[in-house]
């Protein structure tokens, strides 16, 4: 049993929520850095139904009842645009309600909690195995941020104030490297330097914004491949999930996560950098796959920059791990010494994978872009 699960009592979190049947099990699920997922088991007669126990980790996410009422809106906004569509219950997740009301339980250890309905026969990967699943992907995350680009007013909340600002990342890490309050630069000075001599990526996206070409979306800002549900049948993606970060933002911080995760063939900690690369015929189903759903909104701004993005977006990414590393690991969870320095590796790593095949990368989105060009 891990330390999480004996921490936790499982079965009584479980009681706060309209859940019947008998409580039998539950087990760790998932492998995300911030919060603690569960799947808890319930049998009533001869059937076992299954939740998604989740705490919500209110260190990273401050205020949870601004997450749930995201949640809550994007949700039922989904549901209503679905309608009647075949297996529609399959194609969003549903919130389980508290006794109390609502749909945000705290512990008496001051935890947050929610619960949602697993969808069966659905699995998630971390790893893009082939291009058909990358268009899935892409698919599965235009669509969403198609679905929502109606949602109307108020404006969501910022779940995580300039979640995606890069250039205020850089200035984050600049701190970092100033302060070395871990006395770590010195392990870190190659990774420090190659971030320093691309400080002027970090602008591009925002100042794109600022001009006008880039317009503020609704997006989910979180879109790693392991976030899309895949059927287990069908290879097809019924839904995204992972929504504590869905906020107002850019849409190309959501395509350029997507190329950061589903590009590359090893996970975002591999040792071994020989390894990390881009797979161009995985690009180019994923940006198929997006452009389908989401170019018809698109504009030629975005457009123009969508083989960057996964650039400035392994950037981003591997500043934070560097900052982390410097900063004694205190965000990211780790599970070894050096943890977050591997990860900045990695993503760095990736940055100059991109950087070395972007001319290819730029022709492959104009194609698919010319495929989907607005009338």
């Amino acid at each position: 049993m891990s330390t999480a699960q004996l921490r936790f009592d499982l079965r009584t979190i479980g009681q706060a929520f309209q859940i019947s049947g008998e409580f039998e099990s539950a087990r760790l699920h998932g492998d995300g850095h911030i919060n603690d997922t569960f799947l808890a088991a319930y049998r009533s007669g001869p059937r076992t139904s299954r939740f998604i126990l989740q705490r919500i980790n209110h260190h990273v996410f401050r205020d949870p009842s601004a997450v749930m009422d995201n949640i809550v809106r994007v949700l039922e906004h989904l549901r209503g645009k679905l309608g009647s569509t075949p297996d529609a219950a399959r194609r969003v997740l549903s919130l389980v309600p508290t006794r109390t009301g609502g749909y945000l339980h705290r512990d008496g250890e001051g935890n947050y909690w929610r619960a949602y309905v697993a969808i069966d026969g659905a699995r998630t990967l971390a790893i893009v195995e082939d291009p058909g699943q990358a268009r899935e992907s892409g698919r599965a995350f235009g669509r969403f941020q198609t679905l929502l680009a109606d949602l109307p007013a108020p404006r969501l909340k910022d779940t995580i104030p300039d979640f995606h600002n890069t250039p205020k990342r850089f200035c984050a890490f600049e701190a970092s490297v100033a302060a070395d309050a871990e006395n770590r630069g010195a392990q870190a000075k190659r990774e420090i330097d190659f971030a320093l001599s691309r400080k002027a990526v970090s602008r591009v996206l925002q100042d794109a914004h600022a001009s006008g070409g880039m317009p503020e979306r609704i997006v989910h800002n979180d879109t790693k491949f392991n976030n899309v549900l895949i059927d287990a049948s069908t290879n097809e993606a019924l839904c995204v999930i992972d929504l504590d970060t869905v906020m107002p933002g850019l849409a190309l911080h959501d395509f350029g996560d997507m190329v950061r995760t589903a590009t590359s063939p090893t996970a975002e900690d591999e040792r071994d950098l020989s390894k990390v690369t881009v797979r161009l015929p995985v690009f180019q189903a994923l940006v198929e796959g997006y452009v389908s759903e989401a170019g018809a909104f698109l504009t030629t701004v975005e457009r123009r920059h969508l083989a960057f993005s996964g650039k400035l977006i392994a950037f981003e990414l591997g500043l934070r791990f560097l900052t982390d590393f410097l900063e004694g690991d205190a965000y990211f969870k780790v599970h070894r010494e050096g943890h977050n320095l591997d990860r900045a590796r990695s993503q760095f790593r990736l940055v100059a994978e991109i950087e070395a095949r972007e001319d290819e990368m730029i022709r492959l989105a104009e194609r698919a872009c010319a495929r989907t060009a607005k009338p």
